[in-house]
């Protein structure tokens, strides 16, 4: 008899270790040792060749802020590992859900104000994406993914240059709206200052090297973005490396920029493995950016990962409360995001947004050379902390606006005063364009005086405010190049969100549109339409 249960016993504990090693197996692919990277594509535990732009398999688990269709914040899908199908109940509940601007009556509330932002993540994002394969069934209504204003920073448009002893140069058009025939499309365009004089750059590179930044699309491409930046250092700057995975560990203390060659063995020395750390690898970056401080200088550190942060603070919350209490020390951050695999867009947004700096999403080689190489001087040179916009609408003109894009940028109308309200940062060269959808009173007149446009900012190192206002008024003018391409980013933005108020547009009419317009001198905007194309 004792044998008898001996050996039942053993029987079960043998068929239980053997149902727990299949359940395993199955749902490797998905959310095991994704902390060390092992089901990253590229990394050890992936035999399959790293993928280059092609469609993301299972081991490639997107999280970036809201979800493309079937995929759940854990990064699984409920319809097997490669489907993109409908999310269940309740992988819908714990997605964020994006929220769009409504119209609001200027009775009601006839001041808008919001926070500046130029972040380009959502865009090459969305790049990243289509270039890998992802229909838009599997795209639209990602939500937060998809910051409309994001898509339309990342491009430049012809405007007014800032005047003698201005900061920004400012640009109004009003023209007809091609989604409403009963709205006007109202754009405003802020082009901040190109000349940048500094002592000097005090450079932190805070690099993410736990399991998770193994594959391909991360660690690699990130030591090929940091070769463009070091490019362009001197004998002034001063650089030091700080890695993070299990541990913090310094690399690099205060080396003079122009030993490229030093620099650039001890990125390309990097290795991934771990757990991910970030609040000790933060700490001991702002600590050496203290330690090397140059007054007058550019201090910065760029954080570099994929915001898959699972040891110390690790939600985005947590780190706006922490580097919310750092950057008042006159240290910027700014964040350089890598990946599909288990990236976290939330985390790197809160970084960026809360340690004034900017926050971008590297794609490939040709955007690490764009970000840290063309546009270097708009990366690394803040002119304008704490950047408000606030447009006040004369009501006997402006029945209703509604501001398109800036959701997570809105201000209470009183902080456009309060200079203990943080916002966004502008750097050297960038432009910010703002649009709103408006409606007119009856009889009012495209010529009449419709909108005030105030415009606050502090200087670098500054705590007070500098107020600018400017009036808004004007003919409907005819849609320039400049203008249809634009109203064609919107729209695009407009279909990924399900807006209410696209109207029966769809990507086919966009397209047309876009194959109408003579894109040749603009290769960044001909990249547009191809994905346009690819999608449609």
């Amino acid at each position: 008899m004792k044998f008898t249960v001996r050996f039942l016993s053993v029987l079960l504990a043998a068929i239980m270790l053997l149902s727990f090693a299949a359940c395993s197996a199955q749902k490797g692919d998905v959310d095991l040792g994704m902390e060390n990277g092992e089901n990253e594509p590229g990394g050890s535990g992936n035999s399959a060749a790293p993928p280059t732009f092609s469609k993301p398999d299972s081991g490639d688990n997107i999280y970036y802020g809201g979800m493309p269709e079937g995929v759940t914040p854990e990064g699984g899908t409920n319809e097997g590992p490669s489907s993109m199908g409908g999310v269940g109940d309740d992988e819908a509940e714990q997605a964020p859900v994006f929220d769009e601007n409504d119209f609001i009556s200027t009775d009601k509330e006839n001041i808008s104000t919001f926070s500046a932002d130029v972040d380009t993540a959502s865009y090459t994002y969305f790049r990243k994406l289509v270039n890998s394969g992802y229909s838009l069934s599997e795209l639209i209504g990602a939500g937060t993914s998809f910051r409309t204003e994001e898509f339309i920073n990342y491009f430049d448009y012809r405007v007014n240059q800032p005047k003698d002893n201005e900061l920004f140069g400012v640009t109004t058009s009003i023209v007809d709206c091609p989604w409403n025939e009963d709205s006007l499309l109202m754009r405003l365009t802020l082009q901040a200052e190109d000349a940048v004089e500094s002592c000097g750059n005090n450079l932190v590179f805070l690099i993410d090297v736990s399991g998770s930044m193994r594959s391909e699309a991360k660690l690699p491409l990130l030591k090929k973005a940091f070769s463009y930046l070091v490019e362009n250092l001197n004998e002034n700057d001063v650089i030091s490396i700080v890695t993070y995975s299990g541990k913090e560990e310094i690399v690099l203390d205060g080396c003079a920029g122009n030993k490229d060659e030093m620099i650039i063995s001890a990125i390309n020395g990097l290795v991934a493995s771990g757990s991910t750390n970030g609040e000790a690898g933060l700490t001991e970056a702002y600590r050496l950016a203290e330690k090397h401080y140059i007054e007058g200088g550019n201090n910065r550190i760029i954080m570099a990962s994929d915001g898959d942060l699972n040891v110390g603070i690790s939600s985005a919350d947590q780190l706006e409360k922490y580097i919310s209490q750092k950057r008042d020390q006159g240290v910027y951050l700014s964040v350089l995001g890598f990946g599909t695999g288990n990236y976290r867009d939330a985390n790197m947004e809160a970084i960026a947004d809360n340690g004034n700096g900017v926050y971008y999403y590297i794609d490939g080689e040709s955007e690490a050379e764009r970000v840290l190489g063309t546009d270097l001087l708009g990366t690394l040179y803040t002119v304008a902390e704490d950047v408000k916009l606030q447009i006040t609408f004369d009501k006997d003109y402006i029945s209703e606006y509604r501001l398109i894009g800036y959701e997570n940028r809105l201000l209470n109308k009183e902080d456009f005063e309060d200079d203990t309200k943080d916002a966004g940062e502008v750097g050297a060269g960038h432009q910010v364009t703002v649009c709103y959808e408006i409606k007119l009173c009856e009889g009012a007149l495209i010529e009449d005086a419709l909108a005030t446009l105030a415009v606050r900012y502090k200087n670098p190192g500054e705590t007070i405010s500098r107020p600018n206002d400017y009036k808004i008024s004007g003919s409907c003018e005819e849609q320039t190049e400049d203008t249809e391409f634009l109203l064609c980013v919107i729209q695009t933005c407009m279909i990924l969100h399900r807006s209410e108020y696209i109207g029966d547009v769809t990507l086919g009419d966009i397209l047309a549109r876009l194959n109408a317009l003579d894109l040749s001198d603009y290769p960044e905007r001909e990249e547009f339409r191809a994905l346009i194309d690819a999608l449609a």
